[in-house]
């Protein structure tokens, strides 16, 4: 039998560095893990599931429990709303658990971390979510800005700022997507395998393998408990990366002799999939750090044709001005298509940080579109779905600079065509794309 109370313990502690800390959620989580190796599969998995659902659902959980409690959320102390958070989920969104052992559990946390006066309160509140029937959400049609905001736990400026540029059903869409386990897709590494012989290596480890219908070369993979266990994972014949960033060096169509430079390259996918297709790659980014993540993908994939630098990207390197066929500039950006994967970004990332990095973005851009080479291609790609930092800065880029927007049909999936391809940009919305939410923009310098 597991020790969930133990688990339990761990996650309470992991949502103390996150929702009341600085702390990202898929590093924390990872860092947990890591630690834990010796734990089961099914101890890791419980600690896993009920540590990213509860950040998932936070502001969900925040609006039940203060249908029943006395004394508002944020007025409550860290370790109780927590444990009431993390609680509230195993109750209304865990299947299997039963709610005397929820209860008690928790019971035994507070008077374990000094709340022994609190005791009471937490069962209380948690035996009264326990008993409820259905989750009463805010009336669809009176207030649609707040039955999603709610139902799936997005800040009002979110919830408001997707209602804007999508519509209700398409910002619905987003929003349930953002919720879902969130997909392994992994990327074949062509230099030591093919797709169809990776496809049975993995399955020959007991792995669950899923074509994708973008890319041959790309598959979702299921089944499996830790990476690093995965003998083909090991031996470098894949790397994973979401089909979104995949699509980026399709997109820049990379052809062999290029020269491509990728301004902020870590942990490196796109310019490990451009090193499969040119003669060489500049890999850079900000930090030590990042570099060395790049390197270890490289060692690991066996590519040699990439060297890699330490080089703020808002700077200009005078050694490379006018030499690049290819420059990918995959920028820093709110991560509004990832949140399913990183969900404390939608509490920590604010309108204002918005706008800060639109600036950066575009203070990038121009730096980046220097190394182009004159007929040389410029992708300007993020893991956002907000307007402002994706088609509104292609467009400022576009009229203030040298270049021009260039079809993409020549380089994508068919099923991908569209008015906007052709208009040298594709736009991925996660829960109507199987894949992150992602924007690509392809840009031809002209010509002197």
């Amino acid at each position: 039998m597991t020790n969930q109370g133990n688990e339990r313990e761990i996650v309470l502690d992991m949502l103390l560095q996150v929702v009341d800390g600085e702390e990202f959620s898929h590093k924390v989580l990872d860092g947990v893990l890591k630690r834990n190796r010796s734990r089961t599969k099914q101890e890791r998995a419980f600690i896993s599931r009920l540590f990213t659902g509860t950040v998932k659902r936070c502001i969900t959980l925040d609006y039940i429990i203060e249908q029943f409690s006395t004394l508002p959320v944020g007025k409550m102390k860290p370790q109780i709303r927590n444990l009431l958070r993390m609680s509230a989920y195993q109750l209304l969104f865990m299947d299997g658990i039963p709610s005397f052992a929820v209860c008690n559990e928790a019971v035994k946390i507070a008077k374990k971390r000094g709340f022994a006066s609190l005791s009471g309160f937490v069962n209380a509140n948690l035996r009264k979510i326990a008993a409820m029937k259905e989750i009463k959400y805010p009336d669809k049609e009176a207030d649609i800005r707040a039955y999603l905001g709610i139902r799936y736990s997005a800040p009002a400026w979110l919830a408001g700022m997707l209602l804007d540029q999508y519509g209700p059903e398409q910002a619905e869409m987003i929003l349930e997507a953002s919720l879902k386990e969130k997909e392994v897709a992994v990327r074949c590494n062509r230099l030591k395998t093919t797709p169809d012989e990776l496809k049975r290596e993995l399955a020959g480890e007991g792995i669950t393998v899923c074509e994708h219908p973008y890319l041959e070369e790309a598959f979702v993979i299921k089944d499996f408990d830790r990476l690093e266990d995965i003998k083909a994972f090991r031996e470098g014949l894949f790397v994973v990366q979401d089909v979104g960033s995949m699509l980026v060096a399709e997109a820049a169509g990379v052809r062999e002799g290029d020269f491509v430079v990728d301004v902020c390259a870590a942990p490196g996918g796109k310019a490990l999939h451009a090193a499969q297709k040119a003669a060489k790659v500049s890999a850079r980014d900000l930090t030590a750090g990042k570099i060395r993540l790049i390197e270890e993908n490289m060692h690991r994939m066996g590519i040699s044709n990439i060297e890699t630098k330490v080089w703020d990207a808002t700077v200009t390197d005078e050694e490379i001005i006018n030499k690049a066929d290819v420059v990918i500039a995959d920028l820093p950006c709110s991560g509004l298509g990832v949140i399913g994967k990183k969900p404390d970004i939608k509490y920590k990332m604010t309108q204002n940080q918005q706008k800060e990095l639109v600036e950066l973005q575009r203070k990038i851009l121009s730096v980046a579109s220097d190394y182009v080479k004159p007929g040389g291609i410029l992708v300007y790609s993020t893991c956002t779905i907000n307007r402002e930092e994706n088609i509104e800065n292609m467009e400022w880029f576009l009229a203030n600079h040298d270049f021009e927007p260039d079809n993409m049909d020549n380089y994508l999936p068919n099923t991908l065509h569209s008015d906007t391809t052709k208009a040298g940009y594709l736009q991925l919305l996660q829960g109507i794309n199987p894949t992150d939410g992602f924007f690509i923009s392809r840009m031809r310098k002209r010509k002197q």
